[in-house]
């Protein structure tokens, strides 16, 4: 299934970025793309990082109707995603992928910024 992103204009203050900051596999385009059409809370995806989980970081994803000042914007699998400047300087060459098996599914973070990271895969150290 191809997923086309939405047009979405780069507001002011709003970089464009590309997939060396982060990509979405085909299966995490196909997959988020579906949510954003069901939760209907927003066309952009936001990865966040904050302070939390059981290695002192944690991945935060939702969906928001537009960007933020400052935010940098990359077009990736068919989904534009949001990232703030901050959360960009941990996040820069990771990969986002799910997967719909029942046992260790669904979203997973590759990130190689990473020194450990828990099994469940939401909470890193750098």
């Amino acid at each position: 299934m191809s997923v086309s992103p939405p047009s979405i204009s780069l507001p002011e203050g709003v970089r464009e970025g590309n997939e060396n900051l982060v990509q979405l596999t085909a299966e995490a385009g196909t997959k988020v793309a579906a949510l954003i059409a069901r939760e209907q809370q927003g066309d952009l995806l936001r990865i966040a990082i904050t302070g939390g989980g059981c290695n002192g970081l944690s991945y935060k994803l939702k969906f928001v109707p537009e960007a933020r000042k400052g935010d940098i914007l990359v077009r990736t699998a068919g989904v534009p995603v949001v990232v703030d400047p901050k959360t960009a300087l941990y996040l820069k060459g990771t990969k986002l992928d799910y997967s719909a098996k029942m046992v260790a599914g669904g979203f997973k973070f590759s990130n190689p910024n990473a020194k450990a990271s828990c099994s469940c895969g939401e909470s890193f150290s750098v």
